[in-house]
């Protein structure tokens, strides 16, 4: 099987609703997410957790804050990128907000190892 990385992107809108949100409406809203986690069964490798604050490092040492809107992660494993998809099929995310969007990545083995 191989690993995929899939990242949660939500726009200013979506996050400013977050930081507001009751805990009920947040207890609401990971319904959604423990549903999708049983579907996806063992092939949820890690289900993740959000992210905020992200940082850009550029290599003369500075930085400076993220503009891509990444909010969280989670690790599946699939066959193929088209049965990684389809786990995702439906995912709370995508009809949390009009603004959120979901990447996801294949990841390569290193060399040597």
């Amino acid at each position: 099987m191989k690993k995929f990385i899939v990242i949660y992107h939500a726009n200013n809108d979506a996050m400013k609703f977050m930081a507001t949100s009751t805990p009920e409406q947040r207890k609401e809203g990971m319904e959604g997410w423990m549903v999708w986690a049983q579907k996806c069964g063992s092939k949820l490798v890690d289900m993740g957790a959000p992210l905020m604050g992200g940082q850009v490092l550029t290599p003369d040492g500075k930085s400076q804050n993220s503009t891509k809107g990444v909010n969280g992660f989670s690790i599946l494993q699939a066959e193929n990128m088209e049965e990684a998809k389809s786990l995702l099929k439906h995912h709370p995310h995508l009809v949390w907000n009009a603004g959120c969007s979901i990447e996801v990545h294949e990841t390569m083995p290193l060399p040597g190892m």
